[in-house]
């Protein structure tokens, strides 16, 4: 159905009523209508009636023909339910199709039995709704049908199907047909095990809906069958709402199978990533047959446990599944009426496709690896399987593909000789039945329609059609993308028009353009599910007209990411080297160095084989230089040049090989091993990895020497855009088969101690999202000196995994530890969780944004057990203790508590005292600065400005020694603290011992240090600052919205916002603002080491000496800034202390402290310099950086700007800067927990 079509579509009163109960509270379904009907033991004869005495089949057990022969049955079911509180009713027709009916050879009653149904479950609904003047509902129940079209009944046969996509979709079409003409407002697809069979309901819906004058709105519920967390057919959750998306439902849910204790963690996943209404009706628990309604669960057991979830914010409709009654239903609204319902998430702005599993494309990703090898237009071997029938064979070579690394598997039958239709459903069938393969999104590949959709019949997952194009006109364009669209899936356009196919830069951009405006505009398609593939077309042909092809690609590329928003770029890699075919060293090298360029400039995926991708960084330089002038179209002789060139080599590829091969044999072994990883040869590397053993004496030696410099070369052209996923994926390999090998060997070495005594078991982690864990290794170390076990579960560890572990380790105290500020919000969430899933256990809370204050008013109210916030490690023994001994921990955990609760009193106490101003009044005293008047100095450059490998020593240089020995819990100012009456010895030692490890590391250059800053031109707009590329402003980079002070003061101050410090856009004065990365890599790899051998003093010092240099690095940087890049104090002559204590112009403050506290804002941060690119840096879910050792954050220049306190901030404020994000209130409370103030 097309955008405008949607919207002319009317909303029926009801649905109105609906969705503003949904808004506004939770709204309840019924229960089951099949265990209900059980209870009333019928016999055959009620199934039968007088209508169907004679029938020849027995019809027991068809509840569905109770509506016809005994209403009065399922009246009084429907009646009780809606009694007990229910809104919606759902219609007796679980099995309301022919397939269904077929059973009973009742196929002929289908629409009869739909349209009674629903009239029956009208008719209560309305006489209820008169009764108690509340609005009621009906949905129209739509089962999955007892056949499945992703999965063989046949285990023999697995490509058999007992049904087809088209036969579900003409049943469905019939029971839709008579449910909408008996009344119902909803039509509810539920039950559902296998999606394809719901997308078949969904096209039968979606084909409805195109005649009819009224929008009915889709409830969908589907069944995770056990505790794999996946469907019958094998999906995630997250890969079936990446299915279904597409239909916009009224609401997505889970019923069935399950408990609603078993339920909850995919209940909570899809809670997270559904922008529609979330829906659950679980199981009375697990099937017992015993019981009365063959479930054991109580009222009371399955309303505490969907109060539960509804606490948790994840429910906007709840109902009961088997073994529920009216007196569950009863018990879960008692429970729940009072609880808000769930906020919807906003919409995601990525790709997502799935498999089995789901699959994400977002801005900044790495490229994408579309596997060619099952496309019978570009792989002979794979052309002959198929020739041949050898579909076991044509198995292996999709298998081998993801095995190789390709995040999505092209698949092509375009081939004269063969039904490509029926080759495209066999072999899509055959995969579903292969988890292996099918657990990545396919790709449908076909210049004929009909081969199209024949596939798109066969998909359960969300896939990509290659290609439809505008060849044939605009008609026969929109007709397809709607009907991709229909289906849910993404779509390749390729850059072909009326007037046929694009070559030049120009022709690409406008087709591509004028494809999308249509796609977006007339059909409503989303922009995330636009993949455009511009043509990549052959060089070196000999034809002068075709050596820019390239080079028209990439800049086309360039231009459609910036003027199409959301759309990804595509294109089949070895198109450009068909010039060279037959010499596969040129083609290979021709591949790498083009992409290296292309996604240089923007290119997200690409149709590549994996086995003809040479790594950039090893192309023979000559080679690379002869390939690149052609590429480039550098100078009109390059063809010639190449072409002489790949004379010169052509039929010598095994000899070449041979010789090669000989030569890295003959090298050492550190270097061979080193060769293996980045080709990916595995032939050789047992021999290597023991000789590397034998010389180096310990098999550790050989991991953490060789191996990992091999695999630090892997990652650094992996990093550098020089070496793809698949090459990597066959680096790791090679990795993991010289570690097996070398296991056995680190077994022995281990030495065991069976007469240690414990204190107790302590587990510890970095919660999700976070990757600090300086101070986490630091109390493992203390406890484990003080005899405790201790198990560190590391960085970014989920709630699920810690507190499972907790529970199978036996785990006595459970620490928690976090910097960043989400960190905060994340520990409530495992309170809570140890709450509700019973846990006794002490929770000790830890980190340098964590607090006693903060630890009793926000984590300690969600657990029963003792909560403590432990301010530094010297202290953690002596609380440990307390908690585990029987004779003190009474006592202790009585007065924590006590403590905490003066604490939450005190605060509640001083939040009625804290006056904060509104919002316009603290916009009214903002810093006030005469802008005509002040001088304005303009960088020199908006370019990005990159550096990989600054000189460490000079780095050090600019350490503020202060916060190193903070870290060690010495508190005093350096150099003071080294004649410290305490402990001025212990700081001399720990800082001659960090000055030896930091001039190794120097020597060694065992860290990296890197960073990215780009300089733009800015002015704000109220409390925001625009980011601008050119003096015109016609090219805006970015806005980063900041908070202002709103905490009354005395006298006449001003309220501070970062926006006070740009010249606002209305001055008539442009101004500038900078954003930096600066990154110190290998820190922990070289920490590792020592790790290992258990010195985890030296350990903890090199993460240490990180942190510093990496502020260092930042102080370097912004000096270099101040003096040369931006040039607004040239004539800068500062000493080292004077640095530290800042008596330069200007401030860096870093994004998620005081003056902007919002983490999230690094995102745009990272997009401006890509981040991840040039400094290794990448950004966690809740925005932290990842390696620790890295800061970011902006540069101001102004001569008053100064750093500050943002502090408290009002409700309206809050929503003030969700809206200017587009964040939901509820987000952006979460990312400023500890700014809200109310």
């Amino acid at each position: 159905m097309s955008k405008k079509a949607l919207q002319s579509k009317e909303t029926s009163t009801k649905i109105q009523q609906l969705k503003e109960l949904l808004e506004n509270r939770v709204v309840y379904l019924d229960g089951p209508m099949g265990t209900m009907i059980q209870a009333f033991k019928l016999g055959e004869e009620d199934f039968r009636g007088e209508r169907f005495k004679d029938h020849s089949l027995d019809l027991k057990g068809n509840n569905d023909l109770l509506s016809l022969t005994r209403p009065d049955i399922i009246e009084s079911i429907h009646r009780d339910f809606l009694e007990a509180g229910s809104d919606i009713l759902e219609t007796n027709t679980f099995s309301g199709t022919a397939i269904a009916q077929a059973d009973y050879a009742l196929e002929s009653i289908v629409y009869e039995l739909n349209k009674s149904s629903a009239e029956l479950a009208r008719k209560v609904a309305d006489e209820v709704s008169l009764k108690e003047g509340r609005p009621t509902f009906v949905a129209g129940a739509i089962g999955p049908t007892n056949r499945t079209c992703s999965m063989s009944p046949d285990v023999n046969r697995p490509e058999y199907r007992a049904v087809t996509f088209d036969e579900l979709v003409d049943n469905y079409t019939e029971q839709i047909n008579g449910l909408i003409d008996g009344g119902v407002d909803i039509l509810m697809p539920e039950t559902v095990f296998d999606t394809l069979n719901l997308k078949a309901a969904l096209v039968a819906i979606q084909n409805f809906q195109e005649d009819h004058p009224i929008q009915i709105p889709v409830m969908i519920s589907v069944t995770i069958t056990d505790q794999s967390g996946r469907t019958l057919s094998g999906q995630t959750i997250e890969a079936f709402w990446n299915s279904v998306a597409h239909v916009k439902p009224l609401s997505v849910g889970i019923n069935c199978a399950l408990g609603a204790d078993e339920m909850r963690p995919y209940i909570e996943a899809l809670s997270q990533i559904s922008d529609v209404y979330v829906s659950a009706y679980p199981n009375a628990g697990l099937p017992n047959p015993l019981a009365p309604t063959g479930y054991d669960e109580t009222p009371e057991q399955t309303s505490f446990a969907l109060s539960s979830f509804t606490q948790s914010g994840f429910m906007n409709i709840i109902g009961g599944c088997c073994g529920t009654t009216p007196d569950h239903i009863k018990a879960i609204v008692e429970k729940t009426k009072s609880l808000p319902p769930r906020k919807r998430m906003e919409p995601r702005t990525f790709t997502y496709l799935s498999g089995l599993e789901p699959f994400y494309i977002k801005e900044g990703d790495t490229f994408v690896t579309v596997g060619e090898r099952t496309n019978i237009t570009g792989s002979p071997r794979f052309k002959k399987m198929i020739l041949e029938s050898n579909w076991e064979g044509a198995l292996a070579v999709a298998l081998q593909q993801v095995e190789n690394g390709a995040n999505i598997i092209d698949i092509n039958f375009d081939e004269g000789l063969l039904d490509s239709e029926a080759c495209m459903t066999h072999f899509l069938n055959l995969i579903a039945s292969e988890p292996a393969i099918s657990r990545v999104p396919v790709m449908i590949d076909s210049s004929k329609w009909s081969v199209i959709e024949a596939g798109l019949k066969c998909v359960q997952g969300k896939c990509i059609v290659n290609s439809i194009s505008l060849k044939e006109g605009e008609a026969v364009f929109l007709e397809q993308a709607k009907k991709i669209q229909q289906y849910g899936a993404a779509a390749v356009i390729m850059a072909f028009d009326e007037k046929g196919q694009a070559a030049t830069k120009d022709d690409k951009v406008r087709i591509c353009q004028r494809a999308y405006r249509l796609l977006t505009e007339e059909v409503g398609f989303n922009p995330h599910d636009i993949i455009f593939d511009p043509n990549i077309l052959t060089v070196a042909t000999g034809m002068e007209e075709h050596n820019n092809y390239a080079v028209d690609f990439i800049d086309a590329v360039k231009v459609i990411k910036e003027t199409c928003p959301g759309a990804l770029t595509s294109g089949g890699v070895s198109n450009i080297s068909f010039s060279f075919r037959g010499n596969n060293p040129v083609r290979e090298a021709m591949h790498s160095a083009f992409l290296y360029h292309a996604i240089q400039a923007g290119l997200d995926m690409g149709i590549v084989n994996a086995g003809m991708l040479e790594v950039y960084e090893e192309i023979e330089p000559s080679l690379l230089e002869k390939v690149e002038d052609v590429l480039l179209n550098r100078n009109p002789e390059a063809t010639e040049a190449l072409i002489d060139f790949a004379t010169s080599i052509k039929n010598t590829d095994k000899k070449a090989e041979s010789k090669t091969a000989a030569e890295w044999r003959n090298g050492k072994v550190e270097a061979r091993l080193s060769h293996a990883l980045i080709k990916g040869i595995v032939e050789f590397i047992e021999e290597d990895t023991e000789e590397a053993r034998q010389k180096l004496g310990r098999p550790l030696e050989v991991i953490e020497g060789p191996l990992m410099d091999g695999m630090k070369v892997v990652g650094d052209l992996f990093g550098e855009g020089k070496m793809f996923l698949p090459q990597v994926v066959k680096s790791a390999r090679v990795m993991k088969k010289a570690v097996a090998y070398l296991t056995p060997f680190m077994e022995e070495e281990k030495a065991t101690n069976p007469n240690a005594r414990s204190q107790g078991r302590f587990l510890i982690a970095t919660v999700k999202g976070d990757v600090h864990d300086i101070g986490k290794n630091i109390v493992s170390v203390v406890l484990a000196c003080n005899n405790y076990q201790v198990k560190d579960l590391g960085v970014m560890v989920s709630s699920d995994a810690i507190l499972k572990e907790a529970k199978d380790w036996n785990a006595d105290i459970i620490g928690l530890s976090g910097l960043i500020t989400p960190s905060l919000e994340e520990m409530i969430h495992n309170a809570s969780e140890m709450k509700r899933l019973g846990f006794k256990q002490p929770l000790l809370i830890g980190g340098a944004t964590t607090s006693k204050a903060h630890t009793a008013i926000k984590i300690a109210p969600h657990y029963d057990g003792a909560v403590a916030q432990v301010a530094d490690a010297s202290l953690v023994t002596d609380v440990c203790n307390q908690l585990l001994n029987p004779e003190n921990a009474t006592a202790f955990i009585e007065e924590l508590k006590q403590d905490q609760k003066v604490r939450r009193e005190r605060f509640l106490q001083n939040q009625d005292k804290t006056e904060l101003l509104s919002l316009e009044e603290a916009r009214a005293h903002r810093f006030q600065t005469h802008w005509a008047d002040i001088n304005i100095t303009l960088p020199k450059t908006t370019d990005l400005i990159v550096e990989n490998d600054v000189d460490l020593a000079i780095i050090a240089k600019y350490i503020d020694w202060s916060p190193f020995f903070w870290a060690w819990e010495l508190k005093g100012v350096y150099p003071k603290i080294l004649e410290h009456k305490k402990w001025g010895a212990q700081a001399k030692q720990l800082h001659e011992d960090a000055l030896q490890l930091l001039d190794r590391i120097i020597k060694e250059k065992a860290f990296t240090a890197k960073f990215a800053l780009r300089l733009c031109y800015a002015n704000s707009v109220g409390d925001d600052i625009l980011l601008y590329k050119d003096v015109n402003r016609e090219t805006c980079l970015g806005t980063i919205p900041t908070l202002r002070q709103q905490k009354k003061k005395v006298g006449e101050p001003a309220y501070y916002s970062l926006a006070d410090f740009i010249a606002p856009l209305n001055s008539d004065r442009l101004d500038a603002c900078g954003a930096f990365i600066c990154s110190i890599e290998k820190v922990d790899s070289f920490a590792k080491q020592f790790e290992e051998d258990k010195d985890d003093y030296t350990s903890i010092l090199v993460k240490a000496l990180g942190d510093r240099m990496a502020e260092a690095l930042t102080e370097y940087t912004h000096e270099c800034v101040r003096k040369n890049h931006w040039g607004y104090q040239s004539d800068e002559n500062l000493s080292t202390e004077a640095l530290i204590k800042e008596e330069y112009i200007g401030i860096r403050p870093a994004l998620g402290y005081p003056a902007c506290p919002d983490h999230s804002n690094l995102e745009l941060v990272w997009e401006l310099l890509n981040g991840e690119k040039n400094t290794g840096a990448t950004l966690t879910e809740n925005f932290a950086i990842n390696p620790a050792s890295t800061v970011s954050g902006l540069y101001f220049a102004h001569e008053n700007a100064n750093y500050f306190h943002v502090g408290s901030l009002s409700k309206e404020q809050m929503s003030d800067y969700a809206q200017r994000k587009t964040l939901s209130l509820a987000e952006c409370e979460r990312q400023l927990a500890t700014n809200k103030g109310y």
